[in-house]
């Protein structure tokens, strides 16, 4: 092997992954093993490309398709994969047909680009008003249930922390007011 295919591997978490889940519970898998199944995975899809590379140039193509890949596995006697293998192909390009026709549905509609961006920034507004009514009414809905010990708890913290809240007159006081005020009003009745 030269420098360029000692560098390909795959990603080790994925391989321990897929052992992890193929493997009973009471099996183990050292990591030599782990690095050997990644060798084999990694030697497995050079032969496969390989061979989709020649069959792609005999059709005098430049871009190796899912179909070269099939062919590929057929002519190296791996024909049991081939019908897996088109599933997910058929899955695949199923799934590029509909990305393609989303695109397409924005490129083709009636609206000017300025209208789309217009539209965007509409959206984007109408977004960041609910997030904030839904920070508002959590804050609400938060502060409504607060039970009178939680909040006598927040007044204390906030004295101690020094915000100054509004003093509640004490009885003695009320009463000395209460005293003075009769005592002036009683000489008008």
């Amino acid at each position: 092997m030269d420098l360029a295919d000692e560098e390909l591997s795959l990603p080790k978490a994925t391989i321990t992954k897929l052992v992890n889940e193929m493997m009973p519970d009471d099996i183990t898998c050292p990591k030599e093993t782990r690095d050997l199944l990644s060798e084999c995975c990694v030697e497995f899809i050079h032969l496969i490309a390989s061979e989709a590379n020649e069959i792609c140039e005999k059709d005098t193509k430049k871009t190796i398709a899912g179909e070269h890949v099939v062919s590929a596995l057929q002519s190296l006697g791996f024909e049991d994969y081939v019908s897996e293998i088109k599933e997910v192909l058929n899955e695949y390009q199923k799934q590029q047909k509909d990305r393609e026709k989303r695109s397409s549905r924005l490129e083709h509609s009636a609206l000017s680009q300025e209208e789309l961006l217009q539209y965007q920034e509409e959206l984007f507004r109408n977004s960041r008003m609910r997030m904030a009514q839904g920070a508002e009414e959590a804050a609400l809905a938060a502060a409504q249930s607060q039970n009178p010990v939680d909040m006598n708890n927040n007044i204390n913290n906030d004295i101690n922390n020094g915000i100054q809240q509004p003093q509640q007159p004490s009885s003695s006081a009320m009463e000395t007011e209460t005293t003075v005020m009769a005592e002036g009003n009683a000489g008008h009745i």
